[in-house]
């Protein structure tokens, strides 16, 4: 990221505003009078609208109410799954998902507590092995796999995804927008390049459905390049899954290189 790209980042700001609400990875919303606008801010903290502290009293409680509900209906019925995990976790799986709130694994796939070893980042993305960078998903992975002797590593993209797009988007030679974002979502490089190689007639949406996948495809091939998961497949002791769930019409494919 340049110099001039770090100083600047994106915010949207209401007309006659005081505070500053960060964007999301989403489009902007359209600018219109009276509307909300998206506007770039140079030098300036961004900050969040102050939250009432009603409101963040009521969200913290939101939390306590969830897991004394789990507590009760969850935990406490379940003795058989959760007295072994006292001991240890034995996972079969190891999940890459995206961060989205929209697509968590553990619900949409019904995994209990011990089952599946779980990375969750923007796009669910795998970057290639490289000491030097990325080594919180190097040394999970190295983890999952040489420690808690996973069998299966499932990377799981989804429908409408955020950093998809954000990837999709990319201009050549344009600043970035975000500080870690569009650094990030070039692991998927050659996905896209694919893609618009491929589906250049395509509308850009389109072009993002078929990105979800080819995406995921490219973390497969770079999970193969970490040497203890290139032995796993060898040996037949590791199998790599690729899977997308689109939460739009309800389906989950799953498929394997």
């Amino acid at each position: 990221m340049s110099t001039a790209a770090a100083n600047w980042c994106y915010a949207t700001v209401a007309p006659r505003a005081k505070s500053v609400v960060v964007a999301s990875l989403g489009t902007p919303a359209p600018s219109s009078s009276g509307s909300f606008r998206p506007r770039l801010i140079r030098n300036a903290p961004v900050q969040a609208a102050p939250v009432a502290p009603a409101l963040m009293d009521a969200a913290v409680e939101r939390l306590k109410t969830g897991f004394e509900k789990f507590k009760t209906e969850v935990y406490d019925k379940k003795p058989d799954v959760f007295e072994p995990l006292k001991a240890g976790q034995a996972p079969k799986y190891m999940v890459f998902a995206c961060a989205d709130s929209r697509v968590c694994p553990s619900v949409t796939l019904g995994l209990e507590p011990g089952e599946a070893f779980t990375v969750r980042n923007i796009a669910n993305m795998v970057p290639s092995y490289c000491k030097n960078k990325y080594a919180g998903v190097g040394s999970a992975i190295e983890y999952a796999v040489c420690a808690l002797k996973v069998e299966v590593i499932v990377v799981i993209g989804h429908s409408r995804c955020g950093g998809i797009k954000a990837l999709l988007s990319l201009k050549d030679g344009a600043d970035d927008s975000f500080h870690f974002v569009e650094d990030w979502v070039r692991i998927g490089f050659p996905a896209k390049k694919k893609v618009q190689t491929e589906c250049a007639s395509m509308p850009f949406d389109d072009q993002c459905a078929v990105l979800e996948k080819e995406a995921v495809n490219v973390s497969l091939e770079n999970l193969k390049t970490y040497p203890f998961v290139k032995e796993g497949v060898a040996n037949g002791t590791l199998k790599l899954v690729g899977g997308h769930y689109d939460f739009v019409s309800g389906k989950f494919d799953t498929w394997e290189l």
